[in-house]
């Protein structure tokens, strides 16, 4: 039999083989390819500079080779967070774009600040938890919490706090400490090399931070922590009390971690949860990992991320109906 004669035989069998894939709802497109087999786009929600982008380009970095893809980073900040997560929104729920996802952006949830909801995005995976701070310059006046409390009760609104943005967990504390009778003022900055040069350079008084997004400034004497919110103290500043033992029983630990687009299918959800696990696990990132004071259980995979998730906004979601946090 001639090829032109088998020709027609050889595309009747594939149109059938289509036909049964589209049957069983699976694209014959979808079902040959690999994944990942090109490049995964990482959004950064936040500005260059701080701790989510040192995360994602750290994690990037060490998961790159396990994929066996590049996975290119780009930096899309503003609106806590949501403008970022905006155009992961419009793209493709394929698995070929993630994004960042901390808690400063989960607060606005609750806030009503944010079009983006729980359940509209796969919680990947949880890379680092860390606890926050309130720093000052290394030669501000106040040499205490309970001095800059005092000073912010004389004179109230007067003392500026830079943060992250409106309806954060920065901007929670801070609404925390004014139903308590302190009034201080959120001053935002989206990008996190404004937020620091804002302290420094005397625009704000007050800096909420993680240690580890400003190690440089710790090592060079520039700032120095007054309150830890958290449980108990830190071993690394164990001179700086903890907010629950003075009374002030405000405990948000910043989160930072990955999501995509929900839809995108279970498998490559799995596949990019264990890859980031094992590129945790390398010496070059545990460093990090300790040089930035994250907590040895940050690590989260995707099956237990989202519940807990859930949990921290009825957290949050508390604390917005008890002290009246909505603006």
């Amino acid at each position: 039999m001639s090829a032109k004669r088998r020709m027609p035989g050889v595309l009747a069998w594939c149109v059938f083989i289509s036909a049964c894939m589209i049957l069983v709802g699976l694209p014959a497109a979808v079902a040959q390819e690999k994944y990942p087999s090109r490049p995964i786009d990482f959004i950064v929600t936040w500005g260059p500079g701080g701790g989510a982008d040192a995360m994602a380009r750290t994690i990037g970095q060490h998961a790159q080779p396990i994929l066996g893809v590049a996975i290119p980073v780009s930096n899309v900040p503003g609106a806590s967070g949501n403008t970022g997560l905006g155009q992961l929104m419009a793209a493709k729920a394929d698995g070929y774009t993630i994004a960042t996802y901390i808690m400063d952006t989960l607060a606005t949830i609750p806030m009503g600040l944010s079009k983006v909801t729980v359940d509209d995005l796969e919680w990947v995976t949880r890379t680092q938890v860390a606890d926050s701070f309130f720093f000052v310059k290394s030669d501000s006046p106040y040499k205490t919490i309970q001095e800059l409390l005092q000073a912010a009760k004389e004179n109230p609104g007067k003392i500026r706090v830079a943060a992250t943005g409106y309806g954060t967990v920065d901007d929670v504390t801070v609404r925390f400490f004014e139903k308590k009778g302190i009034k201080l003022t959120t001053v935002p900055y989206p990008k996190p090399g404004e937020r620091y040069a804002s302290t420094l350079g005397g625009h704000s008084e007050v800096l909420y931070e993680q240690a580890g997004d400003i190690l440089q400034y710790l090592k060079a004497g520039q700032l120095r922590p007054l309150i830890i919110f958290a449980d108990k103290r830190h071993p690394a500043f164990p001179e700086v009390p903890a907010s629950v033992e003075l009374g002030y029983d405000i405990q948000l630990p910043q989160f930072r971690s990955i999501v995509a687009k929900k839809g995108v299918p279970p498998e490559r959800v799995k596949l990019l949860a264990e890859a980031i696990r094992k590129g945790m696990e390398t010496p070059a990132y545990k460093h990090f990992a300790e040089e930035w004071y994250f907590r040895p259980d940050s690590y989260m995979g995707s099956e237990q991320f989202g519940p807990w998730v859930r949990e921290q906004v009825q957290l949050l979601d508390r604390y917005v109906k008890e002290f009246g946090l909505k603006r």
